[in-house]
Formats: structure tokens, sequence, C-alpha cells
């Protein structure tokens, strides 16, 4: 017969068998063995552990040895230290801010320390009271639509559930934003409004930083107005002692094998060799690039559209998702810095932290050449920021050279007109500072510390994952303008990614590290609600992938609501981007109305704003009458405000309110998310 599954079973004659057989027996013993050495193993391994304090545990385990590394009061303690500046960075800024910060505490008495809220036990703030004289500062960043950023989440979600009694924490905070964005230094205003309400001490009066203006400027007129509260509150005085104090001592590393040396790497290193999922920020993919196309038909400017090979990575993105993609700065560049300093640009070399307690032990990845690391890991193009004229004063041999710098590093009026006008409005970088003081030749190790960390860019997706799973799309303008000293500055990126052309023959693709930054742009989860895009320029980018996914949706048969898009540009024959696709949309219905206007296309002026303002009962019925939702992509400073005023505007007059009224109409879109920005300054 068979059973089941075909198998012949043969017949046999049951006959009577023992109660224990030589079988069962031998599962018995079988089980015993692997019972223990499993235990055996596991206590081995727990051992084990405790020999080694320090092994990287997972995020989500709380286990002794990690309380002990994220307690920032226990490393104040023992270092005989007050004074902790925290930071919610996320371009660096704020984290060069707070190592300033903590540098100058050494003028006052007060040594300090910089710490990462991201790698603290935030609820150790309850103990500063326990250390004499102690400080907290916080220097945050706004990011997004008023959100913290990445690495300071945390501890805001800390402060908006818990209910610790801070009596006894004396704190000051400096804000990082930009006042083209509605929520300008939200979350700094939240965090000292917050400290406050749960009995902290105000040492001095928030500070908020405008990025769209100069924001060194403002901090360094919020630093000197800090230290006088600090000296008031605690009764001390500057011990008059400038603290040049290098924070990183140079090692020579000419020993280190190849292998070991970074080339590159953000975070892992060889990790371009050996790709590992999941990507991220400290560990991008290193993507082909598949396509890199011309937009502009005629002119004198580019726009490029790339697409970035994504297959068999497992990166996952929506539409409205930002790309971010790592750059590195001109070989013609870094050649002139060694030129000018007379460096070897191929020594390898490593910058140890001095302070041993520090989680930071290197500035960016090492070792690595200087070459490496002016290529890959510092801002070169970027205007220095007024510290950095400081710590060049030492090096300049030339008394005139000497005195324009100090006059550049002095919280005078004179010395910041002289910074404002020589520095930020020539758009000098440090190759520039160092050709016209041919006096200063700072270390190039010195340098190397001193400037900040080159920081990836990031784009707005053009594409829908529904139509390219396997790739995405950006569209970026090439960035290149003269200064005033008739030198051309080019645009890190944009200027990279235009020498990146893939071929069509067996050559290997030019590639580029990226990885993606999720969003919250995005379509409405029921594809009939009707929608509103904004987007001139560049700004149409993420609605090519709106468009492209409810046109996939129409495709297969679902019910698609209004789609409108107010497109801008200067001349349609010359920058009208994606012109043949977006015509396509209309014809077939995806697309229900495009709106354009041509600025320079006759003699008046004309832009997206004048065709809202003219078309506002279009507007009222989609965003009034059948609650669709608006989206804006394109720049902050002055097209987004004048589209958000027009749209309470025609709120007022199409839906008989008061200006109040209208106001709180469209914030509660804005918290409905239907009314959505994605913008830049």
């Amino acid at each position: 017969m068979e059973n089941s599954e075909g198998v012949k079973i043969e017949s046999t004659v049951v006959t009577e068998e023992p109660l224990i057989s030589a079988l069962d027996i031998a599962l018995f013993v079988v089980i015993i063995t692997v019972a223990y050495f499993w235990y055996f193993k596991r206590d081995k391994q727990s051992s084990s552990s405790e020999k080694k304090p320090y092994t990287i545990q997972p995020s989500s385990l709380s286990s002794i040895e990690q309380t002990s590394n994220s307690s920032f009061i226990k490393k104040l303690k023992s270092t005989g230290r007050s004074l902790v500046v925290f930071y919610g960075s996320q371009t660096g800024t704020a984290e060069e801010f707070a190592g300033r910060i903590a540098k100058e505490g050494a003028r006052y008495k007060m040594k300090g320390m910089v710490a990462d809220p991201e790698e603290c036990d935030m609820a150790d703030l309850v103990e500063m009271k326990e250390i004499q004289k102690s400080l907290a500062i916080f220097c945050i960043a706004t990011y997004g639509e008023g959100d913290p950023t990445d690495n300071a989440m945390d501890f805001y979600e800390w402060l908006q559930n818990g209910d610790a009694d801070l009596e006894g924490l004396n704190y000051a905070v400096f804000g990082l934003g930009n006042k083209t964005y509605e929520h300008y230094n939200e979350i700094a205003i939240y965090i000292d409004q917050r400290l406050e309400e749960l009995g902290a001490t105000r040492v001095h009066e928030i500070g908020l930083g405008d990025d769209d203006a100069n924001i060194e400027d403002d901090f360094v007129s919020w630093k000197e107005k800090l230290w006088e509260s600090v000296c008031s509150h605690y009764g001390i005085e500057e011990t008059g002692e400038e603290s040049n104090i290098r924070q990183y001592k140079l090692v020579d590393c000419s020993e280190v094998l190849p292998e070991r040396i970074f080339s590159g790497e953000i975070s892992r290193l060889k990790s371009y060799e050996n790709q590992r999922f999941p990507f991220d920020v400290k560990n991008p993919y290193l993507s082909k690039i598949a396509v890199n196309r011309e937009l502009h038909k005629s002119g004198d400017r580019s726009c490029m559209h790339i697409e970035f090979d994504i297959d068999g990575s497992k990166m996952r993105y929506d539409a409205g998702d930002h790309v971010a993609v790592y750059p590195k700065n001109s070989s013609e560049l870094v050649d002139k810095i060694g030129e000018l300093l007379n460096a070897d640009l191929d020594a390898v070399f490593s910058l140890l932290n001095t302070d041993e307690e520090s989680s930071k032990k290197h500035p960016f990845p090492c070792p690595c050449t200087y070459r490496t690391a002016l290529t890959y890991y510092l801002d070169i193009t970027s205007n220095p920021r007024t510290h950095i004229m400081k710590e060049l004063i030492e090096y300049a041999s030339d008394p005139k050279d000497q005195e324009k710098l100090k006059l550049m590093a002095s919280s005078t009026p004179e010395g910041k007109k002289e910074f404002h006008e020589w520095i930020l409005r020539d758009n000098r970088n440090i190759v520039h500072i160092l050709e016209d003081l041919p006096s200063v030749k700072p270390d190039l190790d010195h340098l190397c510390e001193l400037l900040p960390r080159l920081q990836c860019r990031y784009y707005s997706i053009s594409s829908s994952p529904k139509v390219y799973p396997k790739s995405i799309h950006i569209t970026a303008v090439l960035v290149n303008y003269t200064t005033s000293t008739n030198r051309v500055n080019k645009g890190v990126a944009t200027n990279l990614l235009a020498q990146l052309i893939p071929t069509n023959d067996e050559l290997p693709q030019p590639t580029i590290p990226i990885y993606i930054r999720r969003s919250q742009f995005r379509l409405p989860p029921k594809s009939q609600t009707p929608i509103i895009m904004i987007g001139p320029g560049t700004g149409l980018a993420p609605f090519r992938g709106f468009i492209q996914e409810r046109d996939y949706a129409r495709k297969e048969g679902r019910e698609i609501g209004e789609m409108v898009l107010y497109f801008g540009c200067r001349k349609k024959d010359e920058d009208f981007i994606y012109e043949n696709g977006l015509q396509e949309y209309v014809a077939n219905g995806t697309l229900t109305k495009l709106h354009l206007a041509f600025s320079r296309d006759q003699p008046e002026k004309k832009y997206v704003t004048h065709l809202l303002e003219q078309n506002a009962d279009e507007l009222w019925n989609i965003i009034g009458e059948k609650s669709g939702h608006l989206y804006v992509c394109g720049d902050a400073r002055s097209m987004a405000k004048d589209v958000h005023s027009i749209i309470v505007k025609v709120v007022m007059e199409k839906g008989q309110m008061t200006n109040s009224q209208a106001l709180n109409y469209v914030k509660k879109m804005e918290q409905q998310k239907r009314y959505s920005a994605d913008v830049w300054s």
C-alpha cells in the first residue's frame, strides 16, 4: 500500500516490543547532550561579554555596559568637568558651535565636554545639580517642517512625554534655523521653554540663529553675552587666557598597512568594496549612474536628469522622498591647497582626540591621506567661519595679514563688516584666503581639524517606485557662478554629477554613494483625492513622481482625482523641463490641468503666483469644497512665502472668512497634511 505522499510501505507482522527501545535511549542521550552544551556555551558567552564591557550591542538592549557608557554625568564627575554642551545637528554646524563653546569654557574655569544626546541617557540631567557650578548648554537645529534633528529626536520625545524634576539644572539654549521657513527655530524654542517648565534655571536667554542671514554673527553675538551671564550667575571672572588649544593631536601613520587606510568611506572601512544592507547616512550605497542627460534645450544654463541604479540593493523609496548624494571636492582645489602649503598630500596621518573621554575619537575616518581628507571628508568650498580666522592668525608671517585676520576674528562692528564683505559677499573659501593672504601657512593637520565636514547633498526624488522600482531619478541644476573677485565657484555635488556620464561599452560605469531619506511629503492615501501641485523650475521634481504614481493607478483601472500642476520657468523653448512627458499626461487624462508661466517670454514677468491669483475659484474648489491637498516645492525665500499669502487670501475671499479664520484654516490644513511644502533657501 501507499501512504498519503505515495511512498510504498511494506506489510509487517506486529510483535510485542519493550516499553523503552534502543532508539528512545539514543534520543534521550542526544537531548541531554544538546542541553548540556547549550547551557554551558551560553554561560561562557555571558562570561565573555562581562570581560568586554565596550562590545557594541543593539540599540534596543539596555545593558549595564550601555548605561555606563551613556552616562555623561559619570564622565563629568570622573574628569572634574562642570560644563556639558549638547548638540542637535543635521549638517554639522550645531556640533561645531557646541565644540567652540566647550573649548571656551576653560577661559571661565569651566572644563567642558561636547555630547551627542543620541548617545547619552538624558534622564541624567536630573543629577546635574550634584555637580558644583554646573551648566548644560544646548545647540539645537530645527530641521524640515519644524522637526528635531535625527540625533535629537529621542531627547525631544523624552521632554514631551516625561515629567522629570529638573530643579537645580542650569541651562542655556542656542537655536539654529532659517527665517525663510515657517517653523523658524521651533525645536530650540520648545526645548528652552520645556526645560523651564520642568524646573530648570535659564542662565541666559535663548539665542536664535538665522542661516538665511548670518548665523555665524548671530552665534558669536549670543556667545559673548552668554559668558557675561555665566560670570554673573556663578560669580566668576574670565581668566583672560586665549584657548587656542588643539582638540586633536597629529599621529604619523606612515607605517599603517594599506588595507587599514580609509580612502573615502563614510564610516566602515572598505564599505564600498563590501556593500552591506541596510544603507543609511553612515553606510551609503555605491550606485551606478544609469542615465545622465541634459534637460535644457538651449541657453547657457544646465539642468540634468540623472538616474541612479539601485537594482539588487534592497533599497526602497516612496514618491516624495529625498536621495542623499555624497560628493567629493575637485582635485584642482585639493591640489591647490597642497601647493599653497607645500605639503605632501599623500602622507598618511590620523587626528586623535586629546580628550580621552570623548566618544568622538577622530573628526573624520582615520587614518587616511591628506588628499583623501581634503577630497572626501572636509568642506573646502564654503565660507569659513570667524573662529577659523582666529586660528589662522598665528600662521601669518606678514603683519598686514595678521591684522586683517585679527579684525575679521573680532566681534567689533568694523570686524563684522570686514568679515561680511571680504568673506561672505566676495564668497571666499579657504583656498581663496590662502591665495590672497600668501604669508598664511597653517600646518595642514591643523587646517584639517578646523575645516567642517563635507556634507551630503539632498535632492527630491523625481520618480515613482511603482514605475521605476530599480532606479531613483533626480533633477539637478548645475551650479556655477562668478564671484566679485572674478573667480568661478562651482557646486560640489552638481559639478561632480555632470562628469559622471555612463558609457555604452564594457568599461565600468561611474558610481556615487547615495542613501534614501524619508519624507513627509506624500500623496493622499486615497487616489481619488484631488491635488494641486505648485513647482516652478526644479520644484517640479517630486511632482513628476506624484504624476507617475497616479498614472500607474489609472492604468490599473483605479479612479484618480483631479491633478492640477502649476509650473514655471524662464523661457518655453529654453528650460521647459520634461515638456513632452507632461503634455502626454495631459493628453491621457492623468494630469487634469497644466498651468504654465514663462517669466521671460513676454515684456512683463509672469510667475506661477500670478496664475494662482487668477485661478482663485479653481483653487478654492479643490482645497475648500473638495477637501483636496495642496503641495509646494521650490524656493522658500520668496515663492513659497508668496504662495502661502495667496492661499490665505483665497480662503478669506472664497471661503468668506476673516483673516484670523483663514490663517487658522490654512494652519489646520498643514496639521492634517493637506498643505505640504518641500522647500529650500
